[in-house]
């Protein structure tokens, strides 16, 4: 039998060539271990959607919207990661505008979601305060978003077509850098040409901000439908956000960790399975019944989320939601406009901060 000296000294071995597999390890390795995680991660989200739609949980329509354009987001990002590769040998992220085009899909997925929930929102709590108010039709119908969608996502080719057909190069900048400061007047350090533009920035920093804003319309979606279970899909969702920060935390480095990647697929797979899960709990609590539920024993007490709710006020989950209160009392234009300056003012400080 093998001493425990040897037995200890063996697993520190074997961590630490773990461990520098995983400093040294390069972007072919990091993107062919980060695919089955992505490809994976598909399933669980279109469960996610499936139990998030059901008629008996009554979630705005608009909200599946959104979230189901999530999907149009990954397949159209597909074409501009292998534009990326077979034109010019690099990943999508190393290709300014071919990277900007993709994430502003993104953000139109998380806008459209945020909005649809601020007027569902807005709606059931006048209505909860005794004040007159009509229901928003994203409420009760797919297609005022799906119109919303199919303008956003125009333009956003168009970010993408123009510079394609104009034959533009592997750097060049996302919206022809329009947003950028001249370098002898921002910086005394250069950037590598991978650098995100700060156009690019304000695509990801606004999904970001998007997101973490429709995290908290979920835990107060629960006080006005009367149903804890809400608060869980916010807590399903964290992954997913997590996932989000990891990604800028690499172009933050300029792409130099590639051990970020598969990161942010694993991720990115949790996020969707916890997302899924959260949705199931919201579904079974609301009276749906899993086929399946009998035989796994899976079928929850639909009124345990509903009790007191009614007398109970929810807690503040550590502000998630503070932003949309404090924007409360705009409308979608102004809300809109304050979301992107401030989201501005990040990207500008994030850039340069780290050029002085």
């Amino acid at each position: 039998m093998m001493p425990m000296s040897d037995v200890l000294q063996n697993t520190i071995m074997d961590l630490d060539q773990l461990n520098n597999s995983i400093l040294t390890m390069d972007q072919a390795a990091a993107e062919t271990l980060a695919g089955p995680f992505f490809g994976l991660s598909l399933f669980p989200y279109l469960a996610f959607l499936y139990f998030l739609n059901l008629p008996q949980n009554e979630t705005p329509k608009g909200v599946t919207v959104g979230f189901a354009t999530c999907l149009l987001f990954v397949f159209l990002t597909i074409p501009a990661a292998i534009g990326a590769k077979v034109w010019y040998g690099v990943s999508l992220a190393d290709s300014d505008w071919l990277h900007g085009s993709a994430e502003s899909l993104l953000t139109v997925t998380n806008l459209v979601t945020v909005i649809a929930f601020r007027q569902a929102l807005s709606y059931k709590e006048q209505e909860m305060d005794g004040v007159g108010a009509s229901m928003p039709e994203s409420m009760v119908s797919y297609r005022p978003m799906i119109n919303l969608v199919g303008v956003l996502t125009a333009l956003a080719g168009l970010t993408a077509f123009v510079p394609g057909l104009m034959g533009a190069d592997v750097h060049t900048p996302y919206l022809n850098g329009f947003m950028d400061i001249p370098f002898q007047l921002s910086a005394r350090h250069p950037e590598p040409e991978n650098a995100l533009t700060v156009a690019c920035w304000i695509i990801h920093i606004t999904s970001l901000v998007e997101f973490l804003v429709a995290m908290g319309f979920c835990w107060r979606w629960a006080d006005v439908s009367n149903n804890s279970k809400w608060r869980g899909l916010t807590w399903g969702l964290l992954p997913l956000h997590s996932s989000g920060i990891t990604a800028c935390t690499y172009h933050l480095f300029y792409n130099s960790i590639p051990v970020l990647v598969p990161l942010q697929a694993m991720l990115t797979c949790l996020g969707n399975t916890t997302a899924m899960y959260a949705a199931y709990r919201i579904a079974v609590s609301n009276g749906w019944n899993a086929p399946w539920g009998d035989i796994l024993a899976l079928n929850e007490d639909n009124n345990d989320s509903k009790t007191n709710m009614q007398e109970e006020e929810s807690q503040s989950l550590v502000g998630f939601e503070d932003l949309g209160d404090a924007l409360a009392t705009d409308n979608d234009w102004t809300f809109i406009a304050k979301l992107f300056a401030g989201c501005a003012v990040a990207s500008y400080l994030v850039k340069y901060g780290e050029l002085w």
